[in-house]
């Protein structure tokens, strides 16, 4: 079979795809003439990432006619298929291990096939249960398993542009390059595009009049204001920079004071001093203002491509701010479908080299003229070439242990060593940033390392919703195994994180009420929490616990009753007087009713604030602040504009508003 580009496949082209060129498809098949398998439909099942894969296949003559996955709960986009907000399945930049792996052992007769890259656990699962079938028909897996199959090996390549890296950033540069007419190939190490985008919380920050005008701005969200703007810094520079934003938003604040208005005030302007402000001033100001004065263009950008969210905003977990739109389809699906249908759109433009890892930028007279590339399967060597230049977009180093532990020197964090993450592995590895330092490139708040308050207890990752999904912040409170508040819910993101590190077992529960807007009747068996996953399924594998009372779950939390009807009863006067003895500013809902939820949840290594140095148009700057030519980056690869704390929603900012800015950069720079 050659191998899968970006050029998409329908479903109905998948089911007719025969054996084609390349690999070592006809020595299977020669070796499959000798097998003794017994006619017939056989059923098995293997254990993959978050419950069964279940397969079915069909033997014929001898042979396996058909395999298919009829039934799985693994990650779309990852282990299972990519759909978009229409049903649709999306190929066009990969395929998962339940739609690739069983084409691949019809088409080759022969179980010897490689696991998609980034979802190892899935393969296992699909080949497994596939084997299983053999077996029951009489087969060897040792035959079926002697004749390896490798598919054609990539060659080397010029285009345009090359883009390292299919996540949020790397796809925007790609789609935007694409669409002003320019060619590009997409290098992407993992099986499938996605990266951590893919697991997102899907939250984008943007002042919107529209949906401001439905929520009401109370007098402890007013006081954030007037905090921001009373704050100063010892540093002259950073005063300045300071004093300049405060001087606009004071203007815009002064003319909501006096308009009498109660709906909720936002602006880019204060957008851009919340983050700032919320990144201790350590980020550079001007990339901040690139950021937050280009995020609604960005989010009419990703709607017009059929990006949909929420009708209204809230307060994702540390944003600070009601500002977050929510995306109607779960986790990342929503933002990597829309990509895939226009990579789709664009295929005569773009192709996508999946299983593709980057080892080296190729430089040339002091410009980056491509990228030097090691197959996945058969581990040839191959270089792209990109006449206008490079775009980095390879994500962070927050999967790479050895990595956070060398740059984890700002004081803020204890030893990480042995804290989780919330990334993928196969995406934050640092890899880009190494190669851009080989380039001559300069780096920037390498020490700043953000923890996220979300992990799950089993492995980390941001799955497992709770009924809420954590992206209302004021319905919501935070406990410790004692069953006591600790912290406030609304307020910043290392903050929490240090706050659970001190509580016993270094974790806490999510606790939430029927009570308030948005509630989901967590006996509907049509509800699915935001990856996917129906209550029951939380329950039966321990990621929530509920009871109809509040001294049930007590007990079952092997909590004191008292303490936490106590610790309730607290928080709901709190809702009643608008004064929380943690400073926090959002109530809407007071918890009464059953049933009751909690989610235990811990603190992870969740993204890299610092990275390669760029510029306000996203190139990137060597040691002495000049541009490397031909070189641009975007995302978590770069450092500069989140600081020392990154609000929460800014990341997938950061992947649209920088993604789409070093595309047309490039452009634009090959222009002149």
């Amino acid at each position: 079979m050659k191998r899968f580009a970006v050029h998409a496949l329908t479903t109905a082209m998948l089911l007719s795809l025969t054996a084609c060129s390349g690999g070592s498809s006809t020595a299977a098949t020669t070796a499959a003439a000798g097998r003794t398998l017994k006619d017939g439909t056989y059923t098995a099942a293997a254990a993959g990432l978050n419950a069964d894969v279940e397969v079915s296949v069909t033997i014929e003559g001898g042979k396996i006619t058909a395999a298919e996955v009829t039934s799985n709960e693994e990650t779309p986009g990852i282990g299972a298929p990519l759909l978009d907000k229409d049903g649709n399945v999306c190929t066009a930049g990969g395929l998962s291990p339940v739609q690739l792996i069983p084409q691949e052992v019809v088409e080759h007769q022969t179980l010897a096939v490689d696991d998609v890259t980034g979802a190892t656990i899935t393969s296992y699962a699909v080949k497994t249960a596939i084997g299983d079938c053999i077996e029951q028909a009489g087969g060897s897996l040792e035959e079926w398993q002697a004749t390896e199959y490798k598919p054609e090996a990539y060659t080397d390549a010029s285009t345009d542009i090359v883009v390292v890296g299919g996540g949020g950033a790397g796809l925007a540069a790609a789609i935007s390059a694409a669409q002003q007419g320019k060619n590009v190939i997409v290098i992407e190490k993992a099986g499938e595009i996605g990266g951590d985008l893919l697991v997102c919380g899907a939250i984008y920050n943007a002042p919107d009049e529209e949906l401001q005008s439905k929520v009401t701005m109370t007098d402890a969200i007013k006081q954030q204001v007037e905090t921001a703007l009373a704050a100063t810094s010892d540093d002259p520079v950073k005063q300045a920079a300071l004093e300049e934003m405060q001087a606009a938003v004071q203007t815009q604040w002064d003319e909501y004071q006096a308009s009498g208005r109660t709906d909720l005030y936002d602006s880019k302007e204060w957008y851009a001093l919340q983050t700032w402000l919320g990144g201790d001033m350590v980020a550079n100001p001007e990339l901040v203002k690139v950021l937050t004065y280009n995020t609604y263009d960005g989010l009419l950008w990703i709607e017009d491509m059929g990006m949909e969210f929420d009708d209204q905003i809230g307060q994702a977990a540390g944003a600070l701010w009601q500002r977050s739109h929510t995306s109607v389809m779960d986790m990342g699906t929503g933002f990597l479908s829309v990509y895939s249908n226009q990579l789709a759109s664009y295929a005569d433009q773009v192709e996508v080299r999946v299983e593709a890892t980057a080892t080296e930028l190729i430089t040339e007279d002091g410009r980056v003229t491509g990228v030097k590339c090691t197959d996945n399967h058969n581990g040839t060597e191959f270089t792209v070439t990109g006449t206008d230049g490079v775009i980095l977009a390879t994500g962070g180093f927050g999967a790479n242990s050895e990595m956070v532990q060398e740059y984890n020197t700002s004081g803020k964090w204890p030893d990480l060593s042995d804290i989780g993450t919330t990334n993928r592995y196969s995406a934050s590895q640092g890899d880009g940033i190494s190669m851009a330092v080989a380039a001559g490139a300069s780096l920037v708040d390498m020490d700043q390392i953000q923890l996220l308050f979300l992990g799950n207890l089993k492995d980390g990752s941001l799955t497992k919703y709770p009924p809420r999904d954590v992206n209302g912040m004021d319905q919501v409170i935070f406990i410790n195994k004692n069953g006591e508040r600790f912290v406030r819910e609304d307020g910043r993101r290392d903050e929490i994180c240090l706050a659970i590190l001190q509580q016993p077992d270094a974790m806490y529960y999510i606790l939430e009420s029927a009570d308030g807007s948005g509630y989901v009747d967590i006996t509907d068996p049509d509800w699915r929490s935001a990856d996917g996953f129906t209550f029951q399924y939380l329950v039966d594998n321990g990621y929530v616990v509920y009871d109809d009372t509040l001294a049930g779950l007590a007990e079952k939390l092997g909590m004191d009753a008292d303490t936490l009807q106590a610790t309730v009863d607290t928080f709901n006067a709190s809702v009643d007087s608008g004064e929380d003895e943690f400073g926090r500013t959002l109530f809407s809902t007071k918890l009464e009713n059953g049933p009751w939820v909690a989610t235990a949840r811990q603190a992870c290594i969740h993204h890299t604030m610092g990275g390669v140095t760029i510029d306000t148009e996203a190139h990137v700057l060597d040691a002495d602040g000049s541009i490397i030519e031909g070189l641009y980056a975007a995302g978590e690869v770069t450092g500069g504009i989140h600081g020392g704390n990154r609000l929460g929603g800014n990341a997938v900012v950061d992947t649209v508003v920088f993604g789409k800015l070093a595309g047309d950069t490039c452009v634009a720079d090959a222009a002149e």
